[in-house]
């Protein structure tokens, strides 16, 4: 009759913390992400230190080391909250990039300009009230004079445009660099609620 090995407990720890590891980078690759809130970019939508829930498959999760985005539940559109790396972090090691959270205004093979505080896309004012409601100040290399955003590209504004460092100051993000749609603030308490 054969003997059944006991494995160490040590091993057993070792290969439950492996396993979890491993699903959770999983999870946080191709489904959901939490961010903190850092500045006061996008003020009166995200506070610093709201805790807020993004998703990945909103867009559809960008494969790791590829590049390719999987389908997604919706398409991106103009007034959505969004994650991306900015142009600037591109080429800084993974582990040292920072993600942006902005609003999405620009979409491709569309011509933008801000002018006396406003959006005109393609020379019709947006009147969209989840942008429309915002200032947005002349600011930055893109920021003064009318741009046109070819395809791929998207440009994002902070909703609290005067303390925002935005696609004014640094240009067009590639597709492949917007992370998810943001949904949800679930910290603090009493700020819990949709993105909207």
């Amino acid at each position: 009759m054969g003997k059944i090995k006991r494995k160490s407990v040590l091993r057993e720890w070792i290969e439950a913390i492996v396993v979890a590891l491993a699903l959770a980078i999983f999870v946080r690759t191709f489904f959901f992400q939490i961010y903190k809130i850092p500045t006061g970019s996008m003020i009166p939508t995200l506070m610093p230190g709201d805790k807020i829930f993004v998703s990945k498959l909103s867009y559809g999760p960008v494969v790791p080391f590829f590049g390719w985005r999987l389908p997604g539940f919706t398409k991106i559109k103009r007034g959505d909250v969004v994650v991306f790396l900015p142009p600037q972090e591109e080429n800084k090691l993974f582990f040292s990039r920072k993600h942006f959270i902005k609003r999405l205004i620009g979409l491709p093979n569309e011509r933008l300009i801000i002018k006396n505080g406003n959006i005109y896309i393609n020379g019709k004012i947006v009147i969209d009230p989840k942008i429309a409601k915002n200032n947005y100040v002349n600011a930055g290399f893109y920021g003064n004079e009318e741009i046109y955003l070819p395809e791929g590209k998207y440009f994002f504004l902070g909703d609290n445009s005067i303390n925002s460092l935005d696609s004014r100051f640094w240009g067009m993000v590639d597709e492949k660099n917007i992370v998810g749609k943001a949904i949800f603030i679930w910290w603090p308490p009493k700020r819990i609620g949709m993105i909207e």
